[in-house]
């Protein structure tokens, strides 16, 4: 049996103890908005596929499989999911409006 296979999502979560981080959460963010500068907004990405080797990944729009040398960055790690809708502020007192 292979480790990860299997529609088992338990794998792609990175190893935080043998990888840097801020390094690789910094290249899934720039690998990201690179691809929002080419392709505009189009679907809600899950994630980020990082090749540690390289400092280069590629935007998916399902659950990867991963190589050896690759991490999945999820895309609440790197921010795209936390969006919250916009309120109107309340008007403050006293102020003429």
């Amino acid at each position: 049996m292979i480790e990860g296979a299997g529609g088992s999502n338990a794998g792609l979560t990175p190893r935080w103890d043998r990888v840097d981080s801020r390094r690789l959460i910094a290249v899934a963010r720039r690998v990201y908005f690179n691809h929002l500068t080419t392709n505009g907004y189009t679907l809600d990405p899950c994630g980020v596929v990082v090749n540690g080797q390289h400092d280069d990944g590629r935007v998916v729009f399902e659950m990867p499989t991963l190589l050896p040398e690759e991490q999945f960055i999820s895309a609440e790690l790197i921010g795209l999911k936390l969006k919250r809708p916009r309120v109107p502020r309340d008007r403050q007192k006293g102020g003429s409006f």
